[in-house]
């Protein structure tokens, strides 16, 4: 009994030492997220972001200030996708394209409000939208329900070398394919909208 409580008494011993030795694992990297000051996540879109508001041309609108955090180090480039999840084109599935921002190097972490029109934003990334290269602002009809407007930044382990094409569901079409296998980090922020009556 002697030999067998000193044998346990030992292995215990060095089980314990090995264990308070051992490095610790390194913490999890934090989650992204993304953020904006124009609205609360999931509430009303203000009619200042969308195509209702007075003045502001068909199919377009000013676009919220958006920033995220959190990137992850590996990352390559950025990709921002806003999309109406109800809406859909002529009668298919496929939801309604409001905007889709990709090309953004891994250190930019917002957008300012009112992007500026045309395909090439000014940190180099592209854009475009079912109204064109321009943010597409939410615009639901106001006798039907109110539409879930989905922001989502992606963090890519790769560059994409997509540009723009005239139809610009298939650009998206593109530019989704092409981040296939390359997602490393995801983030997401959504807004209700409907016109006012």
């Amino acid at each position: 009994m002697r030999i067998t409580a000193a044998f346990a008494l030992a292995f215990s011993i060095s089980a314990a030492s090995a264990f308070a030795q051992a490095p610790a694992a390194p913490p999890a990297p934090l989650p992204m997220v993304l953020t904006s000051t124009a609205f609360p996540d999931g509430g009303m879109i203000p009619l200042k972001y969308s195509q209702a508001q007075p003045g502001t041309a068909p199919g377009e609108g000013t676009s919220p200030a958006l920033s995220w955090s959190n990137v992850p180090p590996a990352a390559k480039s950025l990709v921002l996708h806003m999309r109406d999840l109800e809406g859909v084109r002529n009668k298919t599935t496929e939801d309604q394209l409001h905007w889709l921002v990709w090309g953004m190097k891994p250190t930019v972490t917002s957008l300012a409000e009112g992007a500026p029109k045309g395909a090439k934003l000014p940190d180099g990334s592209y854009q475009v939208s079912a109204t064109g290269q321009v943010y597409r602002g939410p615009g639901a009809p106001a006798a039907g329900p109110l539409h879930h407007y989905m922001f989502e930044i992606y963090a890519l382990d790769t560059e994409l070398n997509v540009e723009p094409t005239a139809d610009m569901f298939e650009t998206r079409a593109k530019v989704l394919a092409a981040m296939q296998g390359h997602v490393i980090g995801k983030a997401v922020y959504g807004g209700l909208f409907k016109r006012p009556n």
